[in-house]
């Protein structure tokens, strides 16, 4: 694929992953849990999930018993929200190289992006979490711990 795609796919899977195995609950999922689901360096997705908090798309919470989990419903959260999180915080767009650039290539990559952008604003979490379920793969149950000996 021509287009960087590597930072907006894995804010989408980690999204994914937080949705699939937590939710919006009172549980949460640490750091290296979500990298070793997503085969992924903890130091790797770090940066990411920070900016996925910093957009409220994640909320962190702190110390020993600290993890992730949705900042939203997944319903309300598209994959326009999780790429715009992901591609804002990398940096600005490409500068123009010349008259045909901008008169023939950035308003066709425009064009290219506009499309893009209109696919991923209508489809949210919870449609990739329906795909997940029809393709077999079922949501892990927490059970309560029992102490009970």
């Amino acid at each position: 694929m021509l287009i960087r795609h590597d930072r907006p796919l894995l804010a989408i899977d980690i999204l994914l992953d937080v949705a699939f195995h937590v939710g919006r609950g009172e549980e949460v999922t640490g750091a290296g849990d979500i990298a070793d689901r997503l085969g992924a360096a903890r130091r790797g997705i770090e940066p990411l999930l920070q900016t996925l908090s910093r957009a409220g798309l994640l909320d962190s919470l702190r110390g020993p018993r600290g993890g992730y989990r949705l900042g939203r419903a997944p319903r309300d959260m598209t994959l326009l929200d999780v790429v715009s999180a992901a591609i804002d915080d990398e940096g600005g767009e490409p500068e123009s190289t010349g008259r045909l650039s901008e008169a023939v290539t950035l308003p066709f990559w425009q064009e290219l992006e506009a499309g893009l952008r209109e696919k991923l604003a209508a489809i949210t979490i919870d449609d990739l979490l329906r795909r997940a379920a029809a393709k077999g793969l079922r949501r892990p149950v927490n059970e309560p711990l029992n102490f009970a000996i």
